[in-house]
């Protein structure tokens, strides 16, 4: 009964969701990537301790980034994963992408 409940209040949120394409329903449930790069650079702030400037910490930073994909190989692999999910960004929220208008 608990769920049914909760499911009944939060649907009229819900609902709106469905009306999305599959593309972007994909990326907006995929958080997983996020929550890892977040916790790397966690795990690098925190190994540092403190930083003497900005840029010192946003060059950690940086540095955490490039790691993941040292050699460049990452941006193929992005481009086949991403594109379909921009390009249904580009048609589902044309009036807030203006530079979708170029594609």
């Amino acid at each position: 009964p608990a769920i049914a409940t909760l499911w009944r209040g939060a649907w009229s949120t819900f609902i709106p969701f469905l009306d999305y394409d599959v593309e972007i329903r994909r990326v907006l449930f995929s958080t997983n990537a996020i929550e890892s790069q977040n916790a790397r650079y966690r795990r690098a702030v925190n190994a540092k301790g403190h930083f003497p400037t900005e840029q010192a910490a946003m060059k950690t930073l940086y540095l955490v980034t490039r790691s993941l994909d040292p050699k460049g190989l990452g941006q193929a692999r992005w481009v086949t994963r991403w594109k379909p999910a921009l390009n249904a960004f580009a048609v589902t929220f044309k009036d807030r992408m203006p530079a979708a208008e170029n594609l």
